[in-house]
């Protein structure tokens, strides 16, 4: 028996074994002229399998190249398109670096612990006053966002002191901004009460 795991590695499975077989077919012919000419009766048929991908830029581009790398970069013809290198679809990754500083509060987030870090390491002034405001005002916003609760201005104040290591304190005369002000959605903004018994009782117009 033969089975797929005893064969040959595909380069690129989503075309399968049979658009592969004709490429290495195709490598091995060696008039240049009829090498040219069953690619491109090969690259016709790539091109029919994804029928949705005819309009998108450069798919034609992506189909030459794709012939090179089923060949393992050995056909030698003539491509419209620039001869594609091993080298040039091996390129390394860069792994983007994770933060590592710790947030001592999670449900805020990084940028605002960031941001209490640097009014930690600033003076008094009234722009870090005015600053802090806007913070604790964000903060007291994202809390009743993700927990759907009232909060007093205290919990914020003392979650400001927490992130901050003690460094930076809200003044005690310093109110916030009420809930529903801050979040429409939020589920302490205050209802309309409706008195369905005095609104049966008026009169109805007569026509």
């Amino acid at each position: 028996m033969d089975y797929n795991t005893q064969r040959k590695k595909l380069a690129l499975p989503e075309y399968g074994r049979s658009i592969h077989k004709m490429v290495d077919w195709v490598t091995t012919i060696e008039d240049r002229d009829e090498r040219n000419r069953q690619i491109r009766a090969v690259i016709a048929v790539m091109g029919s399998m994804n029928p949705h991908l005819r309009d998108v830029n450069d798919f034609k581009h992506k189909l030459w190249d794709h012939v090179h790398i089923m060949s393992d970069f050995k056909i030698d013809i003539d491509s419209p398109y620039p001869i594609p290198t091993r080298e040039s679809f091996n390129t390394p990754i860069h792994t983007i670096p994770y933060a590592s500083d710790p947030i001592k509060i999670r449900h805020y987030g990084r940028n605002v612990q960031q941001m209490i870090n640097i009014m930690a390491k600033s003076g008094d002034s009234e722009i870090k006053e005015k600053s802090l405001l806007m913070l604790a005002n964000h903060m007291k916003k994202s809390y009743v966002t993700w927990n759907k609760e009232t909060i007093n201005d205290e919990t914020i104040f003392r979650d400001i002191g927490i992130m901050s290591g003690g460094k930076v304190k809200v003044s005690e005369n310093v109110k916030l901004s009420p809930a529903y002000n801050l979040n429409t959605n939020a589920a302490t903004a205050p209802a309309p009460v409706k008195n369905s018994k005095s609104d049966s009782k008026k009169p109805k117009k007569k026509k």
